[in-house]
């Protein structure tokens, strides 16, 4: 991985990290994390092991640092990481199809519902749920609108980005 591949990831971990700070807290400190559609962007422009490892601890430092949750600070770091990992698994998996707006938004989706199952698994098991809700009313509330939310935002960013990134001759395709 070169400077130039880790500065422009830097810089789509940071729009990310402004955009997760700037959203409040919608429900109990639940917010939509809109980090994870940047961190699927890097991952999908720069699909390689090191640098989904690498976006995934950024990532994962970032929103633990900005975090309404309460305890939110380790789940976020565990699912951020699993989450990186797993959605680099995932665009080898649907190769063909992982370049196009329509598999970045899919991805993107899929990759917030994953994130919000092992976030919401890890506070449950690690340090409760706020307020006495349940899994599935987070899930429901939070989650299942965050995963809409990041697919359309990766609709309108990704053929953007991937256009920029292909004209300054630094994306890594699948």
């Amino acid at each position: 991985m070169n400077a130039r591949t880790l500065v422009l990831m830097a810089l789509l971990v940071g729009i990310g990290a402004v955009l997760h700070a700037a959203i409040p807290g919608l429900f109990f400190g639940m917010k939509p994390d809109m980090m994870l559609a940047m961190m699927v962007l890097a991952i999908l422009l720069f699909p390689n092991v090191k640098a989904a490892g690498l976006v995934g601890v950024a990532t994962g430092l970032i929103s633990a640092m900005t975090t309404t949750f309460p305890g939110g600070q380790l789940p976020n770091m565990i699912d951020k990481i699993i989450t990186a990992f797993v959605v680099f698994a995932l665009i080898f998996a649907v190769k063909k199809y992982s370049q196009t707006v329509a598999g970045a938004a899919v991805l993107a989706a899929v990759g917030t519902v994953i994130s919000g199952s092992v976030f919401l698994t890890a506070a449950l098991l690690i340090v409760g749920l706020p307020g006495g809700t349940t899994f599935s009313a987070l899930f429901v509330t939070i989650v299942l609108p965050t995963a809409a939310l990041n697919a359309v935002a990766m609709a309108i960013i990704y053929p953007i980005a991937a256009s920029i990134f292909r004209r300054m001759n630094v994306t890594a395709h699948v």
